[in-house]
């Protein structure tokens, strides 16, 4: 699921490389991807910046997260992301879970 902020052809590159990353990397069975660029725009970091994509929410769940804590989960997820955190991503806003932590006890 992807929820758009702005138009679509903007978003559809960094959102589908994200997409793919984490599908395959890990294993991935829920992401969301939201843009929540537009509300950021007149912040001063975002000045004169003409880029989309940079702030991102993301939900996701993966079998690899298990018995992991929170800063390992999201270590994972910089770590592949890296490459668009060094080109244009600002800020990445992460729920990472595992399938466990889903089901009903």
């Amino acid at each position: 699921m992807l929820r758009r902020g702005i138009s679509m052809s903007a978003l559809a590159t960094r959102a589908s490389r994200i997409r793919a990353k984490l599908e395959s990397n890990l294993e991935a069975c829920f992401l969301e991807i939201e843009d929540v660029s537009h509300q950021h725009a007149g912040h001063a970091a975002m000045k004169d910046n003409t880029s989309y994509e940079t702030h991102l929410n993301l939900k996701i769940v993966s079998p690899q997260f298990e018995g992991l804590n929170l800063v390992k989960r999201h270590r994972m997820v910089y770590d592949l992301l890296s490459d668009e955190l060094q080109s244009g991503l600002h800020a990445l806003s992460i729920n990472a879970k595992s399938p466990n932590e889903l089901s009903p006890k």
